[in-house]
């Protein structure tokens, strides 16, 4: 990514099994969280002390394919590259300043004392210490919002699968939303079903329009951190998608815990979608735990 990027400008990527494009049936799109996380995984915390399984996405991955998706996995925190400042750099962007100039000289000369004995500090506490950097943006990918939509523009929208589906964790729900908001008729038009895991979007922040509230509710489920039990209703204050137990007290074992309910609730969505009957992807409990906001 750009599809159409030249040699010269800042690029990233995105993962797709073979089929993904051509594959007539089912798409699946996974989108990770906000942070270091990178394309496939979770969670590295769990990734380092747990295992694969729980922070990466390989599990969906190879369920998916197992189950005839194709599958696209996006990577939303790949915005921008760091390049090496140049002295010239440098130097412009300490010049750029309304300050008087005597006033600017001395800060100048703090600063560079400063900096000396930082570096000396730095050369033994670590010697591999990067250089004055800066940041170039990735064209139409300079977000993890922007990403959802350039990606849904140039390969979702333009597979041949006639269900798709997508997984979002955390702030992967977020971009989804805002996907909704500006490709509204496309997504209602292509996509299935969402399982949203622990997502942090807010239909009253994002100002989300009453259609696609509406649409959220038939065809969206997000299993959050609870005590509750796997797939038990959860009370939620935020009128769009039901909320159900996701199995887990912890955020970042949200997607892994609720990895077969949720592969169950697409199979619900398709049956449903041919018969025009809408699922129902929770099961109601005595013990339902209201959040708090």
């Amino acid at each position: 990514l750009q599809v159409d990027a030249t040699e010269s400008e800042p690029k990233s990527f995105i993962f797709m099994s073979e089929d993904a494009l051509i594959n007539p049936d089912k798409l699946l799109v996974l989108i990770h969280g906000n942070g270091v996380v990178r394309a496939g995984q979770w969670a590295r915390r769990l990734i380092i002390n747990e295992d694969l399984n729980s922070g990466t996405q390989i599990p969906y991955i190879k369920r998916a394919i197992g189950e005839g998706y194709g599958v696209i996995v996006l990577n939303p925190n790949e915005n921008y590259i760091e390049v090496e400042k140049t002295k010239a750099e440098i130097q412009l962007s300490s010049d750029c300043s309304d300050e008087p100039a005597e006033k600017r000289e001395r800060k100048d000369k703090i600063q560079k004392e400063t900096k000396k004995r930082r570096d000396f500090y730095e050369k033994y506490r670590n010697p591999q210490k990067e250089k004055e950097t800066m940041q170039i943006y990735i064209r139409d990918n300079g977000s993890p919002e922007e990403h959802a939509i350039y990606v849904w523009d140039h390969f979702i929208s333009q597979s041949a699968a006639e269900n798709v589906f997508f997984v979002a964790h955390s702030y992967g729900g977020l971009a989804f939303v805002e996907l909704m908001i500006q490709r509204e008729a496309e997504v209602k038009n292509k996509v299935t079903a969402v399982a949203l895991t622990d997502s942090v979007h807010n239909v009253w922040h994002q100002e989300v329009g009453k259609t696609i509230r509406e649409w959220m509710r038939e065809n969206c489920c997000n299993w959050v951190s609870s005590s509750e039990p796997l797939d038990t209703s959860v009370e939620s204050m935020l009128p769009d998608c039901p909320r159900v137990s996701a199995g887990t007290e912890r955020h970042e074992l949200t997607s892994w815990k609720s990895f077969p309910s949720v592969f169950k609730f697409f199979s619900e969505a398709v049956k449903a979608k041919n018969s025009l009957v809408k699922p129902t992807p929770m099961r109601r409990s005595n013990r339902i735990k209201y959040e708090e906001f």
